[in-house]
């Protein structure tokens, strides 16, 4: 692995993640800013409490596909320099930690649910295919994003360290699914104390008048 290829694709990770898309998407929309009601997570599901399902439906999606741009970029044009799967775990973590610590946003992030995904679906699509699985059981059932986010990230790592063995691809997911649980931490709390929104749930201060 070359060390300053691979830096240079962990740093362009890191700019793309930063790019929140709920805070932009709700601009475009005309909506409140989504660290200013709800759970000031600048996130789909917090978007999703304006009632509008076309701007959350594009937050998550932008969110989501940004990992997957930050790690098929690294892909392209850094293999050539010598940037192996470790190093696209390492740029697909960088975006994830750009989501949650966005330069251009004051390092007012998100909690990386969609990120989180979008990175996995390319470093391990079957991984992300069962994590996706276990995300839409636990949200259609209990209607609880925060847990079943919780759920998949623990899914991804036990599934990673099984179905593939323990490598630097391994330690990526370790971390990112460790900083997605503390980000949920509050949530953790407000579940246990039965406080928790579900989603679709709407909050006051959600749309602009």
């Amino acid at each position: 692995m070359d060390i300053l290829a691979t830096l240079v694709c962990v740093l362009c990770g890191y700019l793309i993640g930063s790019i929140s898309f709920a805070v932009v998407v709700s601009r475009l929309f005309g909506l409140a800013d989504p660290r200013t009601f709800g759970s000031k997570n600048p996130g789909a599901t917090n978007v999703l409490r304006t009632g509008n399902k076309g701007a959350a439906l594009v937050t998550l999606i932008a969110d989501a596909l940004k990992g997957t741009l930050a790690v098929w970029l690294a892909q392209v044009f850094g293999a050539a320099y010598g940037v192996d799967e470790v190093g696209f775990a390492l740029t697909g973590l960088a975006a994830f930690v750009g989501h949650l610590y966005p330069l251009y946003f004051h390092f007012r992030g998100g909690k990386g649910v969609a990120t989180f995904f979008g990175v996995l679906a390319i470093i391990n699509f079957w991984l992300a295919l069962i994590c996706g699985a276990t995300w839409l059981v636990v949200a259609y059932f209990l209607r609880y994003s925060s847990l079943a986010s919780i759920l998949s990230a623990v899914i991804a790592v036990f599934g990673q360290a099984v179905g593939w063995g323990f490598d630097g691809v391994l330690i990526c997911i370790i971390v990112m699914a460790a900083l997605l649980v503390y980000r949920h931490r509050q949530n953790i709390v407000n579940l246990r104390m039965g406080k928790e929104r579900r989603i679709g749930e709407r909050t006051s201060g959600a749309v602009k008048h």
